[in-house]
């Protein structure tokens, strides 16, 4: 598993969620190393944050994509983490495995990070607002 951020705290939030035994981490802070990174380590999930100074996760999405259908590059599961709603648009465009939207707690980053390396999809349907799945309505959200 190849985690990349530029924040200290989505590593460590990543690492917690993680169950015990032989999950091996690989941490990079830059987006411009994750190609490189995946075709030397071969990993078999990159979690992708959102924002990083030098490549977000939607251009590395975009390269990764692009590389693997040069075949220059194994298909690799994709989980991005969005800083909000409305990115999740740019993560279906960029053919995101599936995402999550901060902030991150353990339960959700399991489940999401189980669906994708199973070869399966994670939409973050809560943050969605989608009354279908699990959204759940806050006190607030049902007085109007």
């Amino acid at each position: 598993m190849l985690v990349v951020s530029d924040a200290p705290w989505v590593h460590e939030d990543i690492r917690a969620a993680l169950p015990g035994g032989d999950t091996v981490v690989r941490s990079l802070t830059s987006g411009q190393a994750v190609r490189a990174a995946v075709g030397e380590q071969r990993p078999d999930l990159v979690i992708l944050d959102m924002q990083m100074g030098d490549m977000g996760a939607i251009a590395v999405t975009y390269d990764l994509r692009l590389e693997e259908s040069g075949d220059r590059l194994p298909n690799v599961a994709v989980l991005l983490l969005l800083d909000r709603q409305a990115d999740v648009f740019l993560a279906r465009q960029c053919q995101a495995n599936g995402w999550l939207v901060k902030p991150l707690d353990p339960i959700r980053v399991r489940k999401a990070m189980k669906a994708v390396m199973a070869g399966g999809r994670f939409e973050d349907r809560r943050a969605t607002g989608d009354a279908t799945t699990n959204y759940r309505p806050t006190a607030d959200s049902t007085a109007r």
